[in-house]
């Protein structure tokens, strides 16, 4: 403490001055001061002082120690004493031990009075925090970590003011999360708790921390940690988890979207050697196991839980916590747990629940699980949380699936009886019909769960015969229940017998009928009924009013003698008919049944509260109203309303059948509507192949014309060109012997030259040079005619192979026209076949909707007779009404008229007496006759 005396000097002897004086001079130093050493030193004795002199210190230096952090922000040194401060400030010191424990619990109230207050006070100025956010940028540990605290002290003590703030800040959540990625243990972890205070209650806090990556670096956190063998790091982890997905549907969906059920398989990997778990193991596999069941909790959405479900089987997560159901040497508390989360996992599935059937304990020889959990269930020696949770696993087994329930039951016909193995029907009777009342309750509640809902199974139930005793003959299940409820048992024994019967007769009238046959259950039921009993029986006497009441709503007056009438006639002279809806509607009044509505696993602080199931409320809270009106209507309603009724059914019968009539008609309209469719579609098409056809028909029939014109004008021209090519062929021949001739006569000049050549190598005095000029001239005009001869063959010869071209081109234009015509002619007949066809169709089309609007008439006729019937009923109701209150009337006008009688000397018989005497009367004339 000198370096506090250095700061704000000394005092004269003997004067000490006190912890205010002191704060506030310190204070009025980190105000004054300019130099930062000055401050700094300030701070650091108001940081050693904040613990001793919390209210001092708090109260004077707070506003100053803000002020530091937004003017100081370049020295951590000086940051990191102000945190500190605060933190001291707003957090209660839990290190102090006071002497006793009622002053340690004043002054515990105090302190968190106190850090409650500063608390308010900080976060009174928003921005406070938002500079606290800021800070936590700064990487300095000296910075960061108190930085942390504080904001956690915060969250503790205001948590719900904090968030508000946070959650509108710039980035606040995600500086948070960057705590997570701090290589700091120290911060990381303290950076967990933050972020559990951060996340508790609020969904959009939560939402934004999920999509902040959380769920992929605590998981991370949690396997570097060890999974389940790790420390409280890892339990902290699993806290921020449940925080995030517990009631958070959008938070669950994205977890299981991103295949993080998967990466939970792992943590459930419990090696042979089980023994020795630490505290630390059994706390983290607990909430691990929390988590699942969080997933798949009966609270959430169907779907999403159901998709839940079939990730855990398809990842295997299902198969490893049956291994550890049926492992050994598992605590209790943690085997417990593991039930209820099993339990969860195959609710409702079918997959989950065959899969389950399928698993058989580690035991010589192999029994199934079921059998197992059933032994513990109706063992009294079990502790009472695992037999609740062995419970709660079998009704779940059953939940929504049939095919388990007739397994169960048929565990209990004869023809399927194994004496050599214990099987799940032998241990419930068992557990029914033993001494423990708990395990009579459960046994009893389970056996009611394999008829939930399924009326094979109670059908198939009445076959069950038990032997009761050596040389007596067997007895049915159902007699032997009604036997125990009738000896004097238990409260919570009668109570579960008596949820097994409602269960077991509710709509399944031959059970009723089973049941009525018995001749010692009504009286037995009305005597319990009408009796005055303690608090703890009048539940008994509601439920014996319920089964009474099942017993007439669902009564198919098959036997004589309880009728439905009859019934009700008894409940009014022996019970009456108030009393009755009176001790009917205790059952939902009393505490434990709100308590059992709830939720579907029963959870009971102790064995004597275990009274009502969850499935059963359901059932009272559907047929507490129907009994009641089934009980207070008359003979006289009731058969007028069944009048009504078989009135109302076959007017609704005739409209049904109309209605399907017109459904049938309004099919087959449509189905005519929809061909009349596809034909016009089709007729389109065709119409525009047929128009596409008639314009190149057109076309083709345009271009024949204008041959047929071309080939009319060629016809002079080509015979013309016939004259010509005759004329040309002689002319050719003409001048092809021409050429002929002049042919030998060049040969015979040749020849005539050559010899000429010959003479001239011999001179010779008859020939002369002139002759032979001219001879040769001659020869080169034969030459030359020759040519032009050659050419205008030639010529001619060109000109006939073309003649010959355009007469095989008009011979086949004149082919293609007649073809043209031909497929006109057939397109054109097919396209008036297609115009009948439509025209048939559109009038079968008005044909249907005549029928329709005539249906619909008829409809409309009927509906109205059905409503004026109804009207009828409602007038006829209403007159009854009326009549009662007169018969009311005049049987008090006659009552008082008897006591006015009475009063004057007269007397006056009962109506109980005339009653007698008219019986009488008529048995003597019955003699007489006879």
């Amino acid at each position: 403490m000198n370096y506090i005396w250095e700061v704000v000097g000394r005092q004269p002897t003997g004067q000490q001055p006190s912890g205010a004086d002191t704060v506030q001079k310190l204070c009025d130093r980190v105000a004054s001061s300019t130099l930062l050493e000055d401050r700094r030193d300030a701070v650091r004795a108001l940081k050693s002082l904040s613990k001793k002199y919390r209210m001092e210190v708090g109260t004077m230096a707070m506003d100053h120690l803000v002020r530091i952090l937004q003017s100081d922000r370049t020295d951590t040194e000086i940051l990191g004493y102000a945190l500190d401060t605060l933190y001291n400030i707003v957090c209660s010191d839990e290190e102090e031990e006071p002497a006793d424990d009622s002053e340690e619990e004043s002054q515990q109230k105090q302190e968190d009075d106190l850090g409650s207050q500063f608390s308010e006070k900080f976060i009174g100025e928003p921005d406070n925090i938002t500079l606290l956010l800021t800070l936590l940028e700064e990487f300095d540990f000296h910075v960061r970590w108190p930085g942390v605290k504080l904001l956690t002290a915060l969250l503790k003590s205001q948590c719900a003011p904090v968030q508000s703030i946070v959650l509108v800040s710039p980035m606040g959540v995600s500086r948070l999360m960057d705590l997570l990625a701090d290589s700091r243990e120290v911060i990381r972890n303290d950076g967990l708790l933050l972020l559990q205070q951060l996340t508790k209650g609020n969904t959009a806090i939560q939402k934004i921390v999920a999509f902040e990556n959380a769920f992929e670096r605590l998981l991370e956190i949690i396997k570097e940690e060890g999974s389940s063998d790790g420390g409280i790091v890892v339990e902290d982890c699993l806290l921020l988890l449940l925080n995030l997905l517990k009631n958070n549907s959008s938070n669950q969906n994205f977890f299981k979207e991103g295949s993080y059920i998967q990466k939970m398989k792992p943590w459930f990997e419990v090696g042979d050697d089980n023994s020795g778990w630490s505290a630390q193991k059994v706390t983290n596999l607990h909430l691990m196991l929390q988590l699942v069941r969080v997933m798949v909790s009966p609270v959430n959405a169907p779907g999403a839980t159901a998709s839940c479900q079939k990730a855990m089987f398809q990842c295997g997560l299902l198969q490893q916590l049956c291994t550890i159901l049926m492992a050994t040497g598992v605590p209790a508390d943690i085997l417990t747990e593991t039930i209820n989360t099993v339990s969860e996992v195959i609710r409702g599935s079918e997959v989950n629940q065959d899969y389950f059937a399928s698993v058989n304990a580690p035991s010589n020889p192999p029994r199934p699980a079921i059998v197992v959990l059933l032994m513990s269930m109706v063992n009294e020696r079990q502790p009472f949380v695992l037999r609740c949770a062995v419970l709660y696993c079998f009704q779940c087994f059953l939940y929504k699936n049939h095919k388990g329930q007739g397994e169960i039951v048929a565990t209990l016909l004869p023809s399927t009886i194994d004496a050599s193995s214990i099987s799940a029907g032998q241990l419930l009777c068992g557990g029914l019909f033993s001494a423990d009342s708990l395990s009579n309750w459960c046994a009893a509640v389970a056996l009611a769960h394999a008829l939930q809902d399924n009326l094979t199974q109670k059908e198939q139930l009445l076959r069950v015969q038990l032997a009761t005793s050596l040389g007596k003959p067997p007895v049915s299940l159902l007699q032997q229940c009604t036997n125990i409820l009738s000896q004097g048992s238990r409260v919570q024994t009668k109570v579960g017998l008596l949820m097994l019967l409602c269960t077991w007769i509710s709509n399944c009238p031959i059970a009723v009928m089973h049941f009525l046959h018995n001749q010692d259950n009504v009286p037995f039921l009305t005597a319990q009924i009408s009796e005055n009993l303690g608090e703890d029986e009048r539940l008994v006497q509601g439920l014996c009013a319920l089964l009474l009441g099942i017993c007439i709503y669902y009564n198919d007056n098959s036997l004589e003698n309880y009728t439905k009438e009859k019934l009700k006639q008894l409940i009014e002279k022996r019970i009456g008919k108030e009393n009755f809806v009176e001790k009917l509607g205790f059952i939902t009044k009393h505490e434990l049944y709100s308590r059992a509505a709830q939720k579907p696993q029963p959870i009971f602080s102790a064995p004597e509260h275990m009274l009502f199931d969850h499935e059963f409320t359901k059932l009272i809270k559907e047929l507490e109203g129907m009994i009641t009106k089934a009980v207070l209507k008359s003979s006289e309603e009731e058969k007028q309303e069944e009048e009504v009724k078989k009135t109302l059914e076959q007017h609704d019968s005739i409209i049904t059948q109309y209605n399907a009539l017109i459904r049938e008609q309004d099919c087959q309209i449509n189905e005519l509507k929809e061909q009349v469719a596809s034909l016009s579609s089709r007729s389109e098409t065709l119409q525009n192949t047929v128009t596409q056809q008639l314009s190149q028909i057109q076309q083709h029939k345009d271009q024949y014309n204008i041959l047929k014109l071309k080939l009319g004008k060629d016809a002079p021209v080509n015979g013309l060109q016939t004259e010509e090519q005759s004329q040309l062929r002689e002319q050719l021949e003409e001048l092809q012997r021409q050429h002929q001739l002049l042919q030998t006569q060049l040969t015979e000049r040749d020849a005539l030259i050559t010899g000429l050549q010959k003479a001239e190598a011999t001179p010779s005095t008859d020939s002369s040079p002139s002759d032979v000029t001219e001879l040769q001239r001659e020869l080169e005009e034969l030459k030359a005619q020759l040519k032009s001869q050659s050419a205008e063959i030639t010529e001619l010869q060109r000109e006939k192979q073309e003649l010959l071209r355009a007469s095989h081109a008009t011979g086949s234009e004149v082919a293609v026209c007649e073809e043209l015509e031909s497929r006109l002619s057939a397109q054109t007949a097919e396209a008036l076949k297609l115009k009948e066809e439509v025209q048939a169709l559109l009038q079968r089309k008005e044909v249907m909707e005549k029928e329709l609007s005539s249906a619909s008439s008829t409809a409309a006729i009927m509906q109205t007779e059905k409503s004026q019937l109804q009207h009828e009923l409602q007038e006829s109701k209403r007159e009854q009404d009326d009549l009662l209150m007169l018969l009311a009337d005049q049987d008090q006008k006659i009552l008082s008229l008897r006591h006015r009688l009475k009063a004057l000397g007269e007397t006056i018989e009962d109506e109980d007496d005339l009653d007698a005497r008219d019986q009488f009367d008529d048995d003597d004339e019955e003699e007489c006759d006879e």
